[in-house]
Formats: C-alpha cells, sequence, structure tokens
C-alpha cells in the first residue's frame, strides 16, 4: 500500500532549501523527484537543497538547467542529476537526450516543471507540488508514486 500525500508549509527560501536537504540526505540511487508548480514557486530552491544534502554542490552552484536541459553534480555521496522540462516541446523531447538512462540511473533526479514531460517519469516518483501561499511562502505536497518514492517520503518525514 503506497503512502498517503504529505504536505507541509515553506515560509521562506531558507527553509524550501532545508527541504531539499532532507530529500538529498534521504536519497538512495534512482530516486527520482518529479517538481510540479509555477514559474517562481521555488523549484530550483528546492533542487539546490538536495544538491547540498547529498554533498554534491552547494546551493550557490546550483543554477536552473532550463537552457541546458540537465546539469550533472557528481561530487557527492550520489550524483545529483537537475533536469528541467520547462523549454521542451514534450516528453519525446526529454527522452531525445537520454532521460530514461538518468532517471533510472546512479544517483537522484530532480525534474522540474515534471508536469510537461509526465510519460517520461518512471512509474515510481515522488511527486512535489509547490504552491506559492504569501510573498516567502509555500506549501509543499509530496505523494508517492511506489515503494521506493514511499521509501523516499518517510525519510524526508523524519528528517533525512
Amino acid at each position: 500500500m503506497i503512502a498517503a500525500a504529505w504536505t507541509t508549509e515553506s515560509h521562506s527560501a531558507r527553509e524550501t532549501i532545508a527541504l531539499g536537504r532532507r530529500i538529498g540526505r534521504a536519497a538512495r540511487p534512482g530516486d527520482v523527484a518529479a517538481l510540479v508548480g509555477e514559474l517562481g514557486s521555488g523549484k530550483t530552491r528546492l533542487a539546490k537543497g538536495m544538491a547540498e544534502g547529498l554533498g554534491a554542490a552547494s546551493a550557490r552552484e546550483v543554477t536552473s538547467p532550463s537552457f541546458v536541459i540537465c546539469h550533472e553534480y557528481l561530487g557527492g555521496r550520489i550524483p545529483f542529476y537537475h533536469l528541467d522540462a520547462y523549454r521542451l516541446r514534450g516528453e519525446a523531447d526529454l527522452v531525445a537526450i537520454g532521460s530514461d538512462e538518468i532517471l533510472a540511473g546512479d544517483g537522484l533526479s530532480a525534474l522540474e516543471w515534471a508536469d510537461r514531460a509526465a510519460g517520461a517519469l518512471p512509474p515510481d516518483h515522488l511527486e512535489v507540488r509547490l504552491e506559492v501561499t504569501g510573498r516567502d511562502a509555500r506549501r509543499l505536497t509530496f505523494t508517492p508514486h511506489g515503494a521506493q518514492s514511499e521509501r523516499l517520503l518517510e525519510g524526508v518525514r523524519s528528517g533525512g
């Protein structure tokens, strides 16, 4: 049985990055975080925290991969693959760059704008929906889609 969704609040960019760190600390090879939310909702900030939680890069080093589609950070406990589907025409464009190998690979993958390429996601992934609720406030809803993402969510809930 798959765990129910978990919703939490962030009141600042710092808190959003801290939630990302928890994801990074709890991640295992092959974990996929599908990030969904409007422009400015905090997807990249969450990814910055993931990289820090893995020890792969500092938040300052992590930038949006909108123009390059994928950034790889290989210096951590496991690799971190930060992808972005914003400028793609759909899942075929993501698959064309080898996303199936990346998402099923040896690290943690985070796909921003995942709803634009949902068919390219593996069946087991953790959806993270970010909603703007105030100037700096965000509501994050984590929904596991499979046993592996359920384990990841439990790690995030317990602090990584």
